[in-house]
Order: C-alpha cells, then sequence, then structure tokens
C-alpha cells in the first residue's frame, strides 16, 4: 500500500522515515511513553533506527500496520505517533502516543479522529479498536474525546514488561462520526427478563 498524507487544522500526519530517527528517539526518553507503550526499555537509537527504516515503511508495504508521525503543520516538529493494525478485513487496532511537550493540546485527538474517519472512508473498515493497559487514563481520555465507547476490561490482554496486564477496550464505529458502514450493523437486543 501506498503511503498516506492527512492534514488537519494543525497537524501533518505523514510516514516517518530516516529523517525521523532523531526526534522519535529523543521523544521515546519519555519515562511516560515507555511505562505505557510496547517500546523497548531503555530506549536506544538503534530502535529509533529499526523503527523509521525498516518497521514503519513496510508497515505500510504490506498494509498490516499503517504508521502516522503527527508532525505540527508549520514547521513539522513531531508531536505524537499513531498507527493503525489492520486485525482482520474490516477491522483496525489503533495506538498512539504524544510527546512530553506538546500533551495538553488536543494534537493526538485530532489526529485519532482523523486517521479514523480516513479508514472509515477510504478502507472500508467497519471498526477501529482502542486497547490500553487498565490505568492509562490519558490514554483513556484520548479516545473518549475521540468518540471510543469504552467496551469493557479484557483480563491479560496485554504483555508488558514479560507481565500480562489487564486492558481496557473500546470501540468507534462509522456512525460514531457520522458517516455509513460497508455493512449493516445490528446491536445486540437486550431483554428485560
Amino acid at each position: 500500500m501506498e503511503p498516506v498524507t492527512l492534514t488537519t487544522a494543525r497537524l501533518l500526519l505523514r510516514r516517518v522515515g530516516p529523517q525521523d530517527t532523531d526526534a522519535v528517539c529523543a521523544a521515546v526518553q519519555d519515562a511516560e511513553i515507555q511505562r505505557w507503550t510496547m517500546v523497548p526499555s531503555p530506549y536506544l537509537p538503534e530502535h529509533a533506527r529499526t523503527f523509521t527504516e525498516e518497521i514503519a515503511p513496510k508497515g505500510w508495504e504490506n498494509g498490516s500496520l499503517l504508521t502516522f508521525g503527527l508532525f505540527l503543520a508549520e514547521g513539522e516538529e513531531l508531536v505524537g505517533m499513531l498507527d493503525l493494525a489492520m486485525r482482520s478485513l474490516s477491522t483496525a487496532e489503533i495506538g498512539f502516543w504524544g510527546t512530553k511537550e506538546h500533551r495538553g493540546n488536543g494534537y493526538v485527538t485530532e489526529a485519532v479522529v482523523e486517521v479514523c474517519r480516513w479508514a472509515f472512508t477510504q478502507l472500508s473498515v467497519d471498526r477501529v479498536e482502542w486497547r490500553a493497559e487498565v490505568g492509562n487514563h490519558p490514554s483513556r481520555a484520548v479516545a473518549e474525546r475521540a468518540g471510543f465507547v469504552m467496551e469493557g476490561v479484557l483480563r491479560a490482554a496485554i504483555i508488558h514488561g514479560g507481565v500480562r496486564r489487564d486492558a481496557w477496550v473500546g470501540g468507534l464505529l462509522p456512525s460514531d462520526l457520522g458517516l455509513p458502514s460497508t455493512a449493516p450493523y445490528l446491536p445486540a437486543q437486550v431483554s428485560s427478563t
């Protein structure tokens, strides 16, 4: 799949490459990113190189992991990272982080909405799932602001630091953004008996 560049009012969302290695490496030194995401810890320059030169480009090539660097539209300063992992024909899982210096500005939420809208309209995705370790309140806040409906807790669903951990799970459907689905959706009928 050819990489896609998206824009919002404030952001440029594009594929990362070798020119972004230093910025990625610097951002991921943040203890919060290492605490809540699956990046290696400690995060070394070779990890950033592998990510920007191999993992991100290959994910786009084979269509399995679509990674967007989130950059300020003016000056292209890195403010975060977002990826869509294609899980099945019409389902994707989203993951994201924001740089320490730019948290609290709504950039990641803005990017999540834009990438989900693109996935629903251009990739025929009918469900985007978000998962995070229970306790990752900043990630949950972004997901909720983007319109994700919290669906529950998955026991032992994440392995982090060699330990199984419970995960919150949420879902976003095209209808949550006022868009049509590619297939009809029949919600469960809850009986009052």
